[in-house]
């Protein structure tokens, strides 16, 4: 298991801590692990839901997100991930492209498990459908970790790392781990 620690794109913001864990999990299962340190519960999240529906714009609340780039493709696939147990898959043919709202959605990854701990939020995806049909292997992926934390303060927008001029996570230059 690697872990990254997400950094705000605003660097003067310290109050919350955010760390990610990826871990590969038989052939086609990727598990990861947010976890949070939000000492002043300055942290707004949104109220749970049932049987984890796919719903869009999960960004514009509290998301994880998890970007999926391919070795030398212009393809990628973005997962949002609620604390509220809803998610959504999208699917983009090269940066930001198609530019449809919401995005195209992404059938070829399914949801194992969604969870939100008293720490931050796991997640267990399926990658069978679209590693077999793309005829991938582990070391053909890379993996983005970004969230969006709305708080009491402001939007606040961590990533692995932050390249560019704004906050950008579709920006493949941002997303750090290999397998």
């Amino acid at each position: 298991m690697a872990s990254y620690e997400l950094n705000a794109f605003d660097r003067r913001f310290q109050s919350i801590s955010l760390v990610g864990a990826i871990e590969q999990v038989s052939p086609y299962t990727l598990n990861v692990g947010y976890w949070l340190r939000d000492p002043n519960q300055l942290i707004l999240y949104p109220d749970l839901v049932a049987s984890h529906p796919r719903l869009d714009f999960l960004w514009e609340k509290t998301c994880f997100e998890i970007f999926i780039g391919v070795q030398g493709e212009d393809y990628y696939r973005e997962i949002n991930l609620s604390p509220s147990q809803a998610w959504q898959a999208y699917q983009f043919e090269e940066y930001r492209y198609p530019e449809t709202m919401p995005p195209q959605v992404a059938y070829d990854i399914e949801l194992n498990q969604l969870k939100r701990t008293h720490y931050g939020l796991n997640v267990s995806l399926d990658l069978t459908e679209f590693m077999l049909a793309h005829k991938l292997k582990w070391s053909d992926l890379f993996i983005g970790l970004t969230a969006v934390l709305e708080t009491s303060q402001a939007q606040q927008f961590y990533a692995m790392q932050h390249s560019g001029q704004n906050a950008d996570f579709h920006n493949k230059r941002d997303w750090l781990h290999i397998f």
